[in-house]
């Protein structure tokens, strides 16, 4: 084992402990991603060596001083590489580490079983084409001709689904810090079954991340949305058959932006794809990632005058903000 994918039972919505959770994995190496608003991937290759120790013994480590620095519990996976790692932590436990031997043999029999939708990148649209023609496991992908799955969801991503069924993890760690995100939350008081009144909570916090980014002079290139449900009581004992605390999608952007139009249509895209019924949510979170320099943004031209109006009036209702305060100006609806 030498990649952890570690998830810190933070308390909802309380990302501020992250960067000291993430300090003390970078005790152990220098390879850390943070994966907000509460997980993180760090590769052990050296540590295990300069330790003398394993993979899982560290994050035995890792876990008794989250518990005695921070009081924060969390949950381990443990695998040869970032996506073996990031599959084997939705079996993990609290004190107990999920590690996917090594081996291709022992790797195969992990994924054989797993439904295709388990695998990171497979979307609910590709699981579904795969389904409808019997693919609907791993392990069956994984024994189906490239070519077929080819045919099926296109050339390029045919052959990276054919070789992550077979354990192929082509992924690495990559450094990076917490604070090149941007995120915006939104708890309400009860939980909320109201659709309408979600899709509002997700209007304000896209409107105050493009208002910050827009102030910061930085684009994003993903966003990503976070909806915590209700804690039922059957769900803290991690039963598969439990309701899932939260759900987190992420969506890259056509292009880089700031622009408040832009975040709140996708943020309303990964809400209505998720299907949501009568669901029982205690709080939505954005996230706005992979910032970088507006100047060095690219931005598509268009023939469209209401675009510029609507860029144009969101510089004046930027400048309002900064001298009135941020509810100077804002949306009908929100106002409302």
């Amino acid at each position: 084992m030498t990649i952890l994918c570690v998830r810190f039972q933070l308390p909802p919505m309380y990302e501020a402990a992250l960067p000291g959770l993430l300090g003390l994995l970078e005790e152990f190496t220098p390879v850390v991603e943070a994966l907000p608003p509460d997980g993180a991937l760090a590769d052990l290759r050296g540590a295990e060596r300069y330790f003398g120790r394993s993979a899982v013994e560290l994050a035995a480590v890792i876990r008794v001083r989250a518990l005695a620095l921070y009081g924060v519990d969390c949950v381990i996976g443990a695998a040869p590489g970032p996506m073996l790692a990031r599959m084997a932590l939705r079996d993990a436990r609290p004190g107990v580490t999920c590690a996917v031997p090594e081996g291709p043999d022992a790797v195969t029999e992990f994924l054989a079983d797993r439904p295709v939708s388990a695998l990171p990148g497979v979307g609910t649209a590709t699981a579904r084409t795969l389904c409808e023609y019997g693919l609907d496991t791993l392990g069956r992908v994984a024994a189906a001709p490239l070519s077929t799955l080819q045919r099926l969801i296109g050339a390029k991503a045919g052959r990276e689904l054919h070789e992550k069924a077979n354990g192929i993890d082509r992924g690495r760690v990559v450094p990076n810090a917490v604070s090149r995100s941007l995120a915006a939350e939104r708890p309400f008081p009860l939980d909320e079954l109201d659709p309408d009144r979600h899709r509002r909570a997700l209007l304000s916090a896209a409107e105050e991340l493009g208002t910050r980014l827009r102030a910061l002079e930085k684009v994003c290139r993903t966003l990503t949305l976070t909806v915590r449900y209700a804690d039922l009581p059957h769900s803290r004992t991690g039963s598969s058959g439990g309701t899932p605390i939260s759900t987190t999608r992420s969506r890259t952007l056509a292009e880089p932006t700031a622009h408040s139009a832009a975040l709140t249509k996708t943020a309303y895209g990964m809400y209505e794809a998720l299907g949501l019924q009568r669901a029982r949510v205690r709080a939505l979170a954005l996230r706005a990632e992979g910032l970088a320099p507006a100047a060095q943004a690219s931005h598509q031209l268009t023939f469209d005058p209401v675009d510029d109006r609507v860029r144009r009036i969101e510089e004046v209702a930027d400048r309002a903000r900064a001298k009135f305060g941020p509810r100077a100006v804002m949306p009908g609806t929100l106002a409302a």
